[in-house]
């Protein structure tokens, strides 16, 4: 993420203070982050109590956010789901001191109204989770694939896409709460993401990395509401196409539970290898637990 929320409300201590104190290193609680408001048009993430300035966007960065949200804000009109998208903007409580602002979050409706005029900076808190966030790569891409990863996970967050503009790919974490933590299905261009949590939702990654102005998109879009309404139906080849998808993505899985379960049988190999070589006989070791 590129940006972060300056709050509207000052810290306590004057100008001179504040800089004083950043620059000792400082750090600050969650609550001093919430009433934090630093230099002008500079946006910052709370990370284990120090402030982290954000980089500005680039432009194709802040299109893949824009695209992003009008296909999901459309698919939750369409579904008539209680859910929104924000994009650049919405913070996400990590760990106790730690505040992350994704570049898209998705949130039920009514956490937001409830989120929605509450003062300070706007972070969903630990118990306000999304059901969704996004980061997608700029400059630094190991906090995306390895410590904003850990952090979501830990924070139980069902699910956390990076989209890689130089890898040409989405790749999909969920399920945080499984025994081996967040698994992930990579997306290239020649497929569409398929996601558990919105089924019917077809996103092309190849459109979402190639993507139109979402302004002519909108323009199309009003064309299309002055003709004769018709009902949407997908063709036969999308509906082909999504199921070979889906069925990938168990083989992906399947394929993923195979390999661990040979690597727990190669190391009980070896580990009653070593015990022969000890002198001790790996089926008598049960043995010497019974209860007489």
């Amino acid at each position: 993420m590129t940006q972060a929320v300056v709050s509207a409300i000052k810290v306590t201590l004057d100008e001179p203070q504040k800089k004083e104190a950043l620059e000792i290193g400082h750090l600050l609680t969650f609550q001093e982050y919430l009433e934090y408001e630093g230099e002008p048009d500079v946006f910052y993430e709370l990370v284990r109590g120090k402030l982290i300035p954000m980089s500005a966007s680039t432009h194709l960065h802040t299109n893949i956010c824009k695209f992003l949200v009008y296909k999901l804000q459309r698919y939750f009109a369409d579904q008539n789901l209680d859910l929104m998208a924000n994009a650049l903007g919405t913070g996400v409580r990590t760990e106790e001191n730690t505040s992350r602002i994704p570049d898209v979050v998705v949130c039920s409706q009514t956490v937001w109204e409830q989120v929605l005029h509450r003062s300070g900076a706007g972070v969903l808190d630990f118990d306000e989770k999304p059901l969704l966030v996004v980061e997608i790569v700029s400059s630094n891409s190991r906090d995306d694939y390895v410590i904003k990863r850990n952090e979501y996970e830990m924070a139980q967050i069902a699910e956390y896409w990076i989209v890689d503009p130089k890898k040409k790919r989405v790749r999909v974490f969920a399920n945080p709460g499984n025994e081996e933590g967040y698994g992930f299905v990579d997306f290239t261009e020649e497929t569409s993401i398929v996601d558990r949590q919105f089924e019917q939702l077809v996103l092309s990654v190849k459109e979402l990395l190639n993507l139109p102005l979402v302004e002519k998109l909108i323009k199309e879009e009003q064309l299309r509401s002055n003709r004769p309404w018709r009902p949407k139906i997908k063709t036969l080849e999308q509906q082909a196409e999504i199921e070979r998808q889906r069925a990938e993505i168990e083989r992906q899985r399947a394929e993923t539970e195979y390999q661990r379960a040979e690597t727990e049988r190669q190391r009980a190999e070896k580990l009653a290898q070593r015990l022969l070589e000890m002198g001790v006989n790996p089926d008598e070791i049960d043995s010497w637990y019974d209860v007489k």
